[in-house]
């Protein structure tokens, strides 16, 4: 049964990599046996991150480049079509969040809010898609969404739109790419600790908040995302199409 999860001979590009959830999926995947490719804009950052997976003997490289750059994101994969580098698994992890209301916000905000978190997915997912169908062999795209995908906050509008659209563009994946066995789906995370959450860690009526609306009264951690990671990486989801699995404690099932 456990073949079923194993990666061995399987790579995976996982974009944001160099720290918090994407460098957890990261080293999650690689644990299961994938070589894995991390991602950020900075060389330094990505550098590091990388060697602390091979450290551990874990299968990694890395490369960093601007995922909300079209010919960024095109001149990384000619130059792993170049030294026979065959993505076969994609996580659009990269996001950023920027919280002000709606009527203060800047469209220059809102675009960059917008291109990383959606219009990065939509990139990077169809350079990977291109070459899968093209190889005849399938491949699995997943896409991190959020709470958001599904339910809205005030302040984070454009993170909202964002991670809504990426709901509907997994879907819109699958609808066009799965006659190709390409599995697309997406993960949903709930209120993580990551670096980038620690400021509302911080918050003591934030953080009360998040621990008393959750069935868990906590929250969660990065790694505690992995084990659905794999799964969606894996030859056990093979049928396993157009879907987003929330991993929230059970946020959702109580709103």
């Amino acid at each position: 049964m456990t073949h079923l999860f194993d990666l061995s001979g399987r790579t995976a590009l996982i974009t944001g990599s160099a720290r918090g959830i994407g460098f957890a999926l990261a080293e999650g995947l690689a644990t299961a046996g994938a070589s894995v490719i991390l991602n950020g804009t900075r060389a330094d950052t990505v550098t590091e991150a990388t060697g602390r997976l091979t450290s551990k003997g874990l299968k990694a490289l890395g490369r960093a480049f601007d995922v909300t750059d079209p010919q960024a994101v095109a001149d990384a994969f000619a130059q792993w079509d170049r030294d026979g580098v065959q993505i076969d698994i994609v996580v659009n992890n990269a996001g950023i969040q920027f919280r002000k209301p709606l009527v203060e916000l800047e469209l220059a905000d809102w675009q960059r809010v917008i291109d990383t978190n959606l219009t990065s997915a939509f990139i990077v997912a169809k350079e990977a898609a291109r070459r899968m169908i093209a190889r005849g062999t399938g491949g699995k795209i997943i896409n991190i969404g959020s709470l958001t995908s599904e339910s809205a906050r005030a302040t984070v509008g454009a993170y909202t739109a964002a991670k809504g659209g990426i709901k509907m563009l997994t879907r819109a994946m699958s609808a066009e790419w799965a006659a190709s066995d390409i599995q697309a789906n997406a993960i949903g995370p709930g209120y993580i600790l990551t670096d980038m959450n620690q400021p509302l860690v911080e918050n003591a009526a934030f953080d009360a908040w998040v621990k008393s609306s959750n069935p868990s009264h906590r929250w969660g951690k990065p790694e505690e995302l992995v084990g659905t990671a794999v799964y969606l990486s894996s030859a056990a989801s093979s049928y396993v199409n157009g879907q987003i699995i929330y991993v929230d404690g059970g946020w959702l099932a109580v709103l």
